[in-house]
């Protein structure tokens, strides 16, 4: 009988359950960080750091500050990719959660354009940049993290776990701003209360570390590294490797980002310009989806595991642009019922049916010396192009027209991208991983 022990730990029977919870308690604090920003940009930032301009000037400058977080995403994608794929997933998730956490508590305390000036909007761009760059290795390591501990038939419910981040986090953020709005009242929160939901980030920071030390590469990828066999640069390696997937991942991420972005930050705008700033509608709206979304998101990650990734991930990109005009035409009744029932239609139904299986999905379609640099090159691209500069094109094109149907037909284009992406894309809910 043979003694040899196994180079690599034992794993436990629990430890996709751990690992899925770990990468959804760390994506929520980051990703409520980033949407802390993104609400306080349609609430906040255009007043505060942007008053010597016009509303409309106010409201596309702080939403360009906004896009400028988007713009580093691949910028941090190429960083965490090459070093993920090298040095370890964890070890990155790491670091962009602590590098994510001192920028959104630094803005909490950044001086207002009535203290120093020019440099108020200056300095705000330069945090949202590093918040960018953070995100941009977050969203990868924790959705590969996941996948890879998972059970064949069951990855697209334990990557969900990923997607479920952003629910909460957006929950968390829109909530945490909400309540501060509510009890502080309207001329304290604009004067100082915004940035209490900031600072705060601080202790959730510390709540994500104790989590994520507690956890480990999976076994495949700990068996590459000890045989030497990671990627030199990985990244040149993905291009050279599997562009077509690279391509591929970037365009099923266009209409979902984009769709998500539209309702959830310039959704509020849009409210706030047509009902009045005093409207909660918009908030209200958020918070329920993002509650929602905490059930939706594994709900079409499930029926993924079973049908493929793909019908669902049809059922979004085509029913967004529709679910877009609904909304739209809510807020012209200026009805809070029929705004909110919108918004779960867009979010719960369409977007969520795209974003549940996404995690999964993106992570199947590369091998496991190559994921990491992938899955985040397609994520970060498609996020810069679409979700970044969605709220300054919808913003624009509303200022220019009065109306919002240059915006549906922005989604439009990009939900046939998507949709084209989807239909091209490689069926990976039955095929093994990778090696």
């Amino acid at each position: 009988m043979s003694t040899t022990a196994s180079p690599l730990p034992t794993e436990s029977a629990h430890t996709p359950r751990r690992v899925a919870l770990a990468s959804a308690i760390g994506t929520t604090i980051e990703w409520y960080d980033f949407y802390l920003y993104a609400t306080a940009t349609a609430l906040v930032f255009n007043q505060l750091f942007f008053p010597s301009i016009s509303p409309t000037a106010g409201t596309l400058a702080a939403f360009a500050t906004y896009a400028a977080g988007f713009g580093a995403r691949p910028i941090g994608a190429v960083i965490s990719g090459h070093l993920g794929d090298r040095l370890g997933r964890k070890a990155v998730l790491i670091a962009a959660l602590v590098t994510m956490g001192v920028a959104t508590t630094a803005i909490g305390l950044l001086p207002t354009y009535a203290t120093i000036g020019v440099w108020a909007p200056a300095l705000l761009v330069v945090l949202r940049i590093v918040q960018g760059l953070a995100v941009g290795g977050e969203w990868a390591g924790a959705a590969i993290l996941a996948v890879e501990h998972a059970p064949q038939r069951r990855r697209g419910f334990f990557g969900s776990f990923t997607q479920l981040g952003s629910p909460a986090g957006m929950l968390l953020a829109t909530g945490s701003l909400f309540g501060v709005r509510v009890i502080a009242g309207d001329e304290a929160f604009l004067a100082w209360a915004w940035r209490l939901p900031f600072v705060a980030s601080i202790v959730l920071v510390g709540v994500g570390l104790f989590i994520r030390l507690r956890i480990q590469d999976a076994p495949e990828f700990r068996a590459l590294r000890e045989r030497g066999d990671v990627a030199r640069l990985p990244v040149v390696e993905v291009l050279r490797a599997a562009p077509r997937d690279v391509v591929l991942t970037t365009g099923l991420r266009l209409s979902q980002i984009a769709l998500f972005v539209l309702l959830t930050t310039y959704g509020l705008t849009y409210i706030a310009g047509e009902l009045g700033k005093a409207s909660s509608a918009g908030l209200l709206a958020v918070v329920i989806t993002s509650a929602l979304g905490l059930a939706t998101t594994p709900l079409w990650a499930v029926l993924s595991d079973r049908i493929g990734r793909r019908t669902p991930y049809l059922v979004g990109s085509v029913g967004g642009t529709i679910t877009l005009t609904l909304f739209f035409l809510a807020v012209g009744t200026g009805s809070t019922t029929l705004i909110v029932l919108a918004m779960v239609l867009g979010i719960n139904v369409t977007h969520d049916a795209m974003y549940g299986p996404q995690a999964a999905w993106f992570a199947e379609l590369f091998s496991t010396r190559l994921r990491y640099s992938g899955a985040s090159l397609g994520y970060g691209i498609g996020s810069v192009v679409a979700g970044g500069f969605a709220p300054l094109v919808a913003a624009a094109l509303v200022g220019a027209t009065g109306s919002f149907w240059l915006v549906v037909a922005f989604l439009a284009v990009l939900s046939v991208l998507t949709t084209a992406a989807a239909l091209l894309a490689r069926e990976t809910a039955l095929e093994p991983l990778a090696p």
